[in-house]
């Protein structure tokens, strides 16, 4: 069966994939506000928010949320973004309405208790200095703070200390009943579940939802600039990037094909020509990370501080090929993949509700897979190479560093060399 779609009246949009061969269902709720939807007061509120939905409601115990989902063999998440949030759900066929049920208490009656939010705080805490210590993950940080600085768009989904440890429950309900409407929220489901009991479900629970009024989020200026906490590390860990291409712009799939081209896996250019030619790095790959409005395109790095000045040149060197050489064998295999990743989603039910939350909130509609392989079928080597050579000609990078980076190159001098 087709994805069916059905819009409340309150704007809230109800979509499924009915897999009826599947003996379970996955489900959950997705809201278009993320890190960036904060004000300057609120940093790593959102992210505190998902932690905060599972710890008691007006009717259930944390520990009750959890024994529910647990007693039925069924299992729980959630997950902040720079954009969205997700709580999702995922349990046998015949289990779909307390799922329901679950969700929407946890997102409409959640007390927000003032002891149960101290122990939060003191785990995000934690978790926050866990990031810090881990160079892979912090200097994605300071990269995406050197791209955007001064705005929502680039600082951490995590929040600071002292930020995390300065909410409250009233701060909590004033962020969710800003932005937790419906027209912002899509419940989607995947698996073994009937549409129109779904609907008359989410309908029944949330119904009584404000439809609208949530604030645009600031407007992402992408500015470029540098960040390099230099540390006694064995490794030095390098991310340098320039703005990409938002997820409606004509240039977006171009883009992320030329990711996966330059440094998608072992057979991409960077990897093969990096690593395993030079052997300059442990890891390296390319990303385009896509917003509403903005993209990062980068390449990211872990080698050793005595290589580091070897390895930039050669980084930059393979970007400039790119508006050159790129092939259509090339092209080819990054379609393949593409296809083969899409249609593997299918079969899995959590992957597939997922994906279906996300179209809806990036496009306003489920794209079928039909439509998603035409586009992308549409772009020729042509195509990526002139997309590499807008995005390299006139590039303001964005660099971030830790470890043993003294030596890398600063800003000024690495956007000379990716113009060439």
């Amino acid at each position: 069966m087709s994805v069916q779609s059905t819009t409340l009246s309150n704007g809230m949009t109800v979509l499924s994939h009915a897999m009826p061969h599947l003996e379970s269902a996955s489900l959950g709720v997705w809201v278009k506000a993320g890190s960036r939807c904060e004000y300057e007061h609120e940093h790593g509120i959102s992210h505190l928010l998902e932690h905060m939905a599972f710890k008691g409601t007006k009717t259930r115990t944390a520990r009750r949320i959890a024994e529910e989902v647990e007693t039925v063999g069924g299992d729980m998440n959630a997950a902040t973004s720079i954009e969205q949030t997700g709580y999702f759900v995922r349990v046998l066929k015949e289990d779909v309405p307390l799922a329901a049920d679950i969700l929407s208490d946890i997102l409409l009656n959640s007390l927000f208790d003032e002891n149960e939010l101290r122990r939060e705080q003191q785990v995000i805490v934690q978790e926050i200095g866990a990031s810090h210590d881990d160079p892979d993950s912090y200097v994605f940080d300071l990269f995406q703070d050197a791209a955007y600085p001064g705005q929502p768009i680039g600082r951490t989904i995590l929040g600071t200390v002292d930020s995390v440890r300065g909410f409250d429950s009233e701060a909590l309900r004033s962020y969710m009943d800003r932005n937790y409407v419906g027209d912002r929220m899509v419940l989607a489901a995947a698996g073994n579940v009937n549409h129109d009991e779904l609907v008359s479900m989410v309908s029944d629970k949330f119904g009584g939802l404000k439809a609208n009024g949530a604030p645009e989020p600031v407007q992402a200026t992408f500015h470029g600039g540098e960040q390099r906490l230099v540390r006694d590390h064995e490794q030095a860990h390098l991310v340098m990037g320039i703005e990409g291409r938002p997820y409606n712009s004509d240039g977006f799939y171009a883009t992320q094909i030329l990711a996966s081209i330059l440094g998608g896996g072992m057979s991409s250019r960077l990897f093969q020509e990096v690593r395993e030619k030079r052997g300059l790095c442990y890891s390296i790959y390319a990303f385009h990370f896509a917003f509403a409005d903005s993209g990062l395109f980068g390449v990211a790095a872990a080698t050793g501080g005595d290589e580091l000045t070897d390895l930039v040149p050669v980084i930059l060197d393979e970007l400039r090929k790119a508006t050159q050489d790129i092939t259509e064998e090339e092209v080819v295999r990054v379609r393949n993949q593409i296809r083969a990743g899409l249609l593997m989603s299918l079969e899995s039910p959590s992957a597939r509700a997922g994906q279906l939350a996300r179209q809806q909130i990036l496009w306003g509609r489920p794209i079928a897979l039909e439509e998603t392989v035409e586009r992308i079928n549409r772009i020729d080597a042509e195509r990526v190479k002139h997309v590499a050579a807008q995005l390299f000609s006139d590039a303001k990078p964005a660099i971030a560093g830790i470890g043993p980076v003294a030596d890398l190159p600063d800003h000024a001098e690495i956007a000379s060399r990716l113009r060439g």
